[in-house]
């Protein structure tokens, strides 16, 4: 019996000697160098994914080949414009969303400098997926606050604490080549940026597709408006990417003011100095809207306070969110009214805005202050300090062109 044992351990003590002698030939052969970069990984990016900069590039508004002009903002926020031939006279269309930042002009300027240093630079391993649809390939430097004091408009937008920006806007200005015509937009996401990017660069554009085809039909404009926003969702569905945005936007064409929204950005009318929400914001606390969604199979459940749909979404409209399509409809309200003389300015943000200050107040912040773009800052900064942790974008369009306009138009 003794014998058998002192065999068994003769054997074990044979194999793992033979394991050992295995590992060190497998470790010689497969050794690389320390100089070389492990390819297995490292080839799943780019020299611009790996090499981080350490400081904030320009801002840089985009939008889509039917662009005037291009607008690029310094880091003191004023802008300059390099323009250039559009395709067709649509007017001039500026988007910002989360990822503005022009890459491949950082990546070239962290390359130059990376070289002239004597360390190396150092590597980042991004925390997304390189390969989704509307995944950002190069993650791209965003600057947490910035300003624009554009013509006719000013905006201010501050990222909250979420990972990327999820607010944006759009705006066009001289529309079909008529300087009374301005379309305007400030965007709200979910879910990501990927929606507000794609509502920001399109939804403008689909409604002036609609307004060419109804031009010489004043009545259909309305028809156009909706058109656009549920050909943007559409379009947007059709991706297959998830999340979603809140959205709403002005028209002014023909000394009228036509006002649209989905989800709960808002947009209010100041009026002698008195406040004039244009919106209802579309959220579950309205009966309504609780009765639609589940009169069609949706389920509304109330949680800390919070009405949601299947206890996800807080709001009842918005474009995209194809897991709640069934209940989250695209369709806007619309409102319709005439600019008077006693029409003074537009305020159209974000519900980060909303959620900490009141409409009369945003009002009254704009009439203290004769610079719309301090005034935008102003109130993003009034809300930020009253606990908001969400994005927030505001926007301040002044009407009194329009209103001349528009007037000379209706004689």
């Amino acid at each position: 019996m003794s014998t058998m044992i002192l065999l068994g351990s003769y054997i074990i003590s044979l194999v793992l000697s033979l394991l050992r002698v295995l590992k060190k030939v497998f470790m010689a052969l497969t050794r690389i160098s320390p100089t070389t970069p492990p390819s297995s990984w490292l080839s799943w990016f780019s020299n611009d994914d790996l090499i981080k900069s350490e400081e904030y590039p320009h801002e840089v508004l985009h939008g889509n080949n039917f662009l005037q002009q291009k607008v690029i903002f310094e880091a003191h926020g004023k802008a300059v414009h390099d323009k250039y031939p559009q395709e067709e006279n649509y007017g001039i269309l500026t988007t910002k969303g989360s990822d503005s930042s022009p890459r491949e002009k950082v990546g070239g300027d962290v390359k130059a400098s990376s070289k002239s240093r004597k360390r190396p630079a150092r590597l980042v391993v991004p925390d997304y997926s390189p390969v989704s649809e509307f995944c950002q390939k190069d993650k791209k430097l965003e600057r947490k606050e910035f300003e624009v004091e554009g013509k006719d408009f000013s905006l201010a937008s501050k990222k909250g604490r979420r990972d990327v920006m999820e607010d944006g806007y759009g705006v066009m200005l001289d529309i079909l080549g008529d300087p009374t015509q301005a379309f305007f937009a400030v965007i709200d996401g979910h879910g990501g940026h990927a929606a507000t990017d794609y509502v920001a660069e399109n939804l403008g554009k689909n409604i002036v597709k609609a307004l060419k085809r109804v031009e010489k039909a004043e009545d259909q404009l309305e028809a156009a408006i909706r058109g656009g926003y549920l050909v943007t969702d559409e379009e947007f569905l059709s991706q297959g990417v998830s999340g979603g945005a809140c959205a709403a936007s002005v028209l002014l064409k023909g000394g009228e003011l036509h006002v649209a929204n989905v989800g709960d950005c808002r947009v209010v009318l100041s009026r002698k100095g008195v406040a004039d929400a244009l919106t209802n914001d579309h959220r579950l606390s309205r009966e309504d809207e609780r009765f639609r969604i589940e009169n069609s199979g949706g389920f509304v459940h109330c949680r800390n306070g919070v009405w949601r749909v299947n206890g996800s979404l807080a709001v009842s409209r918005a474009v995209g969110d194809l897991h709640l399509k069934e209940w989250i409809i695209s369709e806007p309200e619309i409102k319709k009214l005439p600019l008077t003389s006693d029409c003074e300015f537009l305020i159209l943000a974000s519900d980060g805005l909303w959620d900490k200050v009141n409409d009369q107040e945003a009002v009254d912040v704009v009439l203290r202050d004769e610079s719309s773009v301090e005034s935008c800052k102003k109130l993003v900064d009034i809300a930020s300090r009253r606990g908001n942790i969400d994005d927030i974008t505001v926007m301040v369009i002044k009407l009194q062109k329009f209103v001349e306009s528009g007037g000379l138009s209706r004689q």
